[in-house]
């Protein structure tokens, strides 16, 4: 009785040569993959992840008393804060202010202390230039003459704060608070509580502007989705007209428009509506309304290509099932266009609540956002760590927002058309 030969794939599948060469043809596809997507994923490290990772690093990084004063660190690290310290430490901090000031450190550790004690900075400078030729051997008596400052808890709690190289005073500066003397966590001074009022600010300005994006931005998409394709096409390019001007240009010519003899304000005198212009430059509602122009097609664009793909056979379905228009439009064709909306909305507010160049031009003294203090502290302050501590802040309140608004909405609805 003779048996059957086995089926040829059988026969091709068992062959341990061919499945060498199938692996070997499956791993130079996954090479040949990681390849081509290598050039955007390193392009996305040194551009996005590094960056920030070097924020978050700064925020909590605290290097200068460390590195310039090292033993004084050492010794302020065992000061129990229960009284003003001894001679030891006297000693160290006055050999220290020496040295510092030999070496031109001084004003950066100055600075530092500055932003943790007001007036550290002159005292710092003060006692450095007297102890250049002080020749004695008791620090603490002769520091305490020359300022009575060294006596008290304060001045020392700065460098309490400041003794170790990781610390998390810049994130409660964030939140206007500090550090006390006992090391307890306690609200800032009033004149210094302003982070958070300009936190909630940010936020407030944001909303708006996303309000009234969608206001203005959801007729105009659907607008543009029911015109005939030669009118809709006219339309979308004066959509798309802001994205061919510079932001300097747009937001300049807000200035314009808005100032107390701008074209608004004229217009508004000359046609007897107003008595005397309107207040409508560097303050909040220069703000909005340029930020609103600015931003308005990046809500326009995603909601006017998901309506685009909304059928409408089913508002005709809904009308002959005895719907009226608006009620047909509410319950079968909102509800599809939600998810373009919503991608609109969502891009309109992460792109608002960090803008800079807008604010600072057009929104004087109360217009401005916290975006412009973490650049004054970059820039002007040089306070990196607390520029930084301020970027991570917001950071954390847009991925808290951004959960609930996945959790109301569902970030798997937005869609782009």
């Amino acid at each position: 009785m003779s048996t059957s030969a086995p089926p040829a794939d059988n026969m091709q599948v068992n062959d341990p040569a061919l499945k060498r060469k199938l692996k070997k043809a499956e791993r130079f596809l996954k090479i040949r993959a990681l390849l081509l997507v290598a050039p955007l994923v390193l392009f996305v490290l040194f551009t996005f992840v590094f960056p920030l990772a070097e924020m978050l690093y700064r925020s909590i990084h605290n290097p200068v008393l460390v590195d310039n004063m090292p033993e004084v660190a050492e010794l302020m690290q065992r000061w129990d804060q229960q009284q003003i310290p001894g001679e030891e430490v006297f000693a160290s901090v006055g050999k220290a202010l020496v040295l510092a000031r030999e070496q031109k450190t001084i004003g950066r550790i100055a600075n530092r202390l500055n932003s943790e004690q007001s007036g550290m900075r002159s005292l710092m400078t003060k006692t450095a230039r007297k102890l250049k030729r002080y020749e004695g051997s008791d620090y603490k008596v002769f520091m305490l003459q020359q300022d009575k400052r060294w006596g008290e808890m304060e001045t020392w709690g700065a460098f309490k704060v400041l003794s170790s190289e990781f610390t998390a005073t810049h994130y409660l500066a964030a939140l206007d608070l500090q550090y006390n003397v006992n090391g307890e966590i306690v609200p800032q001074p009033e004149s210094r509580q302003i982070y958070v009022d300009m936190l909630l600010k940010t936020l407030k300005l944001s909303l708006m502007v996303t309000l009234f994006c969608i206001i203005l931005g959801y007729p105009l998409a659907y607008l543009l989705s029911v015109l005939p394709p030669s009118k809709s096409n006219l339309l979308m390019i004066l959509v798309l007209l802001p994205f061919w001007t510079s932001l300097l240009v747009r937001t300049s010519a807000w200035i314009v428009m808005l100032q107390g003899k701008g074209v608004v304000n004229s217009f508004l005198l000359w046609t007897g509506i107003i008595s005397e212009p309107l207040d409508m430059m560097y303050n909040q509602i220069g703000t909005v309304v340029a930020m609103t122009h600015i931003l308005l097609p990046f809500l326009v664009l995603p909601t006017y290509s998901v309506m685009k793909s909304i059928s409408p056979v089913y508002m005709r379905a809904a009308r002959s099932l005895g719907a009226t228009p608006g009620h047909a439009f509410f319950k079968v064709y909102f509800p599809q266009s939600l998810p373009g909306l919503s991608a609109g909305a969502i891009l309109v507010f992460i792109l608002s609540i960090g803008y800079y160049i807008t604010p600072a031009l057009v929104g004087g003294r109360t217009g401005q956002m916290i975006s412009n203090l973490i650049a004054y502290h970059m820039q002007t302050s040089l306070n990196w760590g607390l520029g930084a501590a301020l970027a991570g802040s917001l950071l954390a309140v847009v991925l808290v927002l951004y959960g609930v608004y996945n959790r109301l909405v569902g970030a798997s609805q937005m869609k782009l058309g």
